[in-house]
């Protein structure tokens, strides 16, 4: 909660490893499968569903069960090493593979699909980007219409109208590219030249 107020979804462009290993996935040539953000309200049925609802009825975290970053960052690595658990992977193990590679496929194909429109915690991290510290702004003024930050958004997102939006991951890319620096953290208000010199003579 502390993380998400100060910062909203910037663990999800900066810690977060599994969505610097989507962004890697995306790089590969191969079909790609563009995703439409409209549909990134499946991320908040899935944290009530998988997280909270299901696990309530059936006592049992299935979440934890099926996601596939567990898969890949522990599922894996346990049962290479260890072969007593080889052992004893079986029928739910083979599911959970199934479901990993049905989503490696999916990152090569799609920008960053599970941060988009699965990822539980993602869901609640976004809940904080319009009322985190860390704030983002987008002057109209000085906009080319050049577009180069939304070639460079790994979420999709057209900044100059989403750009502290629930998708925003805070990565910062589009700020980084931005040649007119229209994207930006938000600066203190200003006056105008004209008024603060009125204001200085009085």
């Amino acid at each position: 909660g502390m993380v998400g107020a100060l910062a909203g979804r910037a663990v999800c462009g900066w810690l977060c490893p599994f969505g610097a290993f989507q962004e890697l996935l995306h790089k590969i040539p191969f079909p790609r499968w563009h995703i439409k953000n409209r549909w990134s309200f499946t991320r908040y049925v899935i944290l009530a569903g998988l997280v909270f609802v299901i696990p309530w009825l059936t006592n049992e975290p299935w979440f934890c069960k099926l996601c596939p970053a567990g898969a890949l960052e522990a599922g894996l690595p346990l049962v290479a090493a260890n072969g007593e658990i080889r052992a004893l992977a079986a029928g739910f193990f083979v599911l959970k593979m199934g479901i990993l590679a049905g989503f490696l496929v999916w990152f090569m194909s799609t920008e960053r699909p599970f941060c988009r429109f699965v990822c539980p915690l993602g869901a609640i991290y976004s809940l904080f980007n319009k009322a985190s510290a860390f704030e983002l702004t987008f002057d109209a003024d000085r906009c080319l219409h050049c577009d180069i930050c939304a070639e460079v958004c790994p979420t999709a997102l057209y900044p100059p109208d989403e750009i502290d939006s629930a998708g925003c991951v805070r990565c910062l890319e589009c700020i980084k590219v931005c040649p007119t620096k229209a994207l930006g953290p938000r600066r203190p208000a200003t006056k105008p030249a004209s008024v603060a010199v009125e204001e200085a003579v009085s």
